[in-house]
C-alpha cells in the first residue's frame, strides 16, 4: 500500500444517517450515507502530484465533438461547437494529456493524431485550436465508435484520472442500441464521461445512458450559444478531480442481504447492479472520480429476524481505492446498525434524510413516467404522474425541478399536486425536464 504524508491525502469522511430501531419482526434497515472529500492530492499508488506546486497533473481528457451532417443546421451550431472546444482547451492545466476526436459514423483523431495524446502547454493548446478550424460537418452518427477511440487514447497515458467530454446534436442512427451498449460496457470503469446534447434533435435517453454508464453528468444545451460556458465549466470540474476509482464497499454479516444501493445526491443513480464481489460477504459499488465534493447514497439492507432487545451490525460501509500492488486503501468507514425494540415511537419514526431522499428518488421516477405517458398519448396518466412530481418538488424544496415542471404543466395547487397539462410545450423545455429529472436537492440539515 502506498504511504502518503497526511497533508497529501484527501480527507474522506463517511456519515451515516438512519433510524436503527426496528419493531418486532422488522427486517428492513435504511440508511443515508454521506461521503465528503476535502483537499489533498492523488492517491492510488501514484506519486502525489499537487497542481499548486507546478508539478504534473495526473489526468488525461478526450473531447468528442459531433461532426455529423446535422451539425450544419444551422451553420452556427458547428461554429459554436468549435468555439466551445477551444474554450475547454484553454481551461486545460499545463501537463494534462488530451486529445480531440471528431465523431461521425466513424471516429477520427482531430488532434494530435497517430494514436497519441498531446500534453497541454501554450504550444499544444494553440495547435489544437488551429486543428479545430478544420472541423466540418458531414456523415452519420455512431457514438460507440467515438467512445472506443477515446478509451484507446486515454489508456495510452500513465495517469489515474481519465475523463471524456462528449457533445452530440443528433440520434445515434448509424449503429444499433446493442452496439452502443457494448461500447459503454467496454468503457465502464476505464474513464468517466460527461455527455451533452445540443439543440433539440437528439435522444435524451441515449445521452443520459452514456453519462450514467460512465459515471459522468448529462445535460442539455438547448441554445448552441451556451456551449462555450458549459464546456468551460465541465473542464474546470474535470480538472478538480483528484482521486479516481473510489468504491463504496459494503460488508454484511451472515444472513444479511443488500436490497439496493443508489446514489441520491447530487443526482439519482442506481448502483445495485454494478456490484463487484470483494471477498467474503463484501461487494464494491463504483463511485468514479472525486474532487472537493459531497455525495449521498441510500443503502437498504434486509436483516434476519431477531428478538426484542437484540442489536446487530447490519452493514459496514467503507470507501476504498485500489493500490498499485493490487491491495486497496481504506479512506473512511461508517456503520449501519439494527436494534429491535417494542417502543412504537422509536421503531415507527422515519429518519428525515431517508424520507427526503425516498421522495427525491420517487420524484425522478414520476417525471420520467409522466413524460413517457405524455408522449404515448396517455394524458390522464401523464397528468397524474406530473401532478405527483409537482407535489414532491414543492414538499422537498426542489425549486429548480419545480420551475422546469411549470413549463410542462399549469400548476393549480402544488401542495395537492393538482395540475393541467399545457396544450403547447416547447420541445427544449420538455427535453430539459427529462434530462435534469434525476437532479436532487440535499436535505436541509
Amino acid at each position: 500500500m502506498a504511504n502518503f504524508s497526511k497533508s497529501n491525502v484527501p480527507q474522506f469522511s463517511v456519515d451515516v444517517y438512519q433510524n436503527e430501531f426496528l419493531p418486532e419482526g422488522g427486517r428492513e434497515v435504511n440508511a443515508i450515507v454521506t461521503v465528503t472529500s476535502t483537499g489533498g492530492g492523488t492517491v492510488g499508488g501514484t506519486a502525489v502530484r499537487s497542481y499548486s506546486t507546478g508539478s504534473t497533473p495526473d489526468a488525461a481528457v478526450a473531447i468528442m465533438v459531433d461532426c455529423s451532417g446535422s451539425m450544419d443546421y444551422p451553420p452556427t451550431k458547428m461554429r459554436n461547437a468549435r468555439d466551445a472546444t477551444a474554450a475547454a482547451i484553454d481551461t486545460l492545466r499545463d501537463g494534462v494529456h488530451f486529445a480531440i476526436i471528431g465523431g461521425t459514423h466513424v471516429a477520427k483523431e482531430v488532434y494530435p493524431g497517430d494514436g497519441r495524446l498531446a500534453v497541454a502547454d501554450e504550444r499544444t493548446r494553440d495547435q489544437a485550436k488551429q486543428a479545430l478550424r478544420k472541423l466540418s460537418a458531414g456523415g452519420g452518427t455512431a457514438i460507440g465508435t467515438w467512445l472506443k477511440l477515446a478509451d484507446r487514447l486515454l489508456a495510452s497515458a500513465d495517469v489515474s484520472i481519465r475523463h471524456g467530454i462528449l457533445l452530440t446534436d443528433g440520434r445515434n442512427e448509424h449503429e444499433s442500441s446493442e452496439d452502443l451498449r457494448a461500447a459503454l460496457d467496454a468503457c465502464a470503469g476505464r474513464y468517466t464521461c460527461d455527455a451533452r446534447g445540443v439543440g433539440t434533435d437528439w435522444e435524451v435517453k441515449e445521452v443520459t445512458q452514456i453519462a450514467s454508464a460512465l459515471l459522468g453528468t448529462a445535460d442539455i444545451v438547448a441554445d448552441p450559444a451556451g456551449l462555450a460556458a458549459d464546456f468551460t465549466q465541465m473542464m474546470e470540474a474535470a480538472m478538480g478531480k483528484e482521486v479516481a476509482d473510489v468504491a463504496l464497499r459494503l460488508w454484511t454479516p451472515v444472513g444479511t442481504e443488500i436490497k439496493f444501493v443508489k446514489q441520491v445526491a447530487p443526482t439519482v443513480e442506481e448502483l445495485t447492479s454494478r456490484r463487484t464481489e470483494a471477498g467474503p460477504r463484501a461487494g464494491d459499488y463504483p463511485t468514479g472520480s472525486w474532487g472537493d465534493e459531497s455525495r449521498d447514497y441510500h443503502v437498504c439492507v434486509q436483516v434476519p429476524n431477531a428478538d426484542l432487545g437484540q442489536e446487530m451490525l447490519a452493514a459496514r460501509v467503507s470507501l476504498v481505492v485500489p493500490q498499485s500492488d493490487g491491495s486497496v486503501q481504506t479512506l473512511s468507514q461508517g456503520l449501519v446498525r439494527a436494534v429491535w425494540t417494542d417502543d412504537m415511537a422509536a421503531s415507527t419514526s422515519i429518519n428525515p434524510q431517508v424520507a427526503h431522499y425516498t421522495g427525491q428518488a420517487e420524484l425522478a421516477q414520476v417525471i420520467q413516467q409522466g413524460l413517457d405517458a405524455r408522449k404515448a398519448g396517455d394524458f390522464d396518466g401523464a397528468t397524474a404522474k406530473l401532478g405527483r412530481a409537482v407535489q414532491l418538488a414543492a414538499a422537498s424544496g426542489n425549486e429548480d425541478t419545480a420551475k422546469l415542471l411549470a413549463k410542462v404543466v399549469d400548476v393549480e395547487d402544488a401542495a395537492t399536486g393538482t395540475v393541467r397539462l399545457k396544450a403547447k410545450v416547447e420541445e427544449a423545455d420538455e427535453m430539459t425536464l427529462e434530462t435534469r429529472s434525476t437532479k436532487t436537492v440535499r436535505v436541509k440539515k
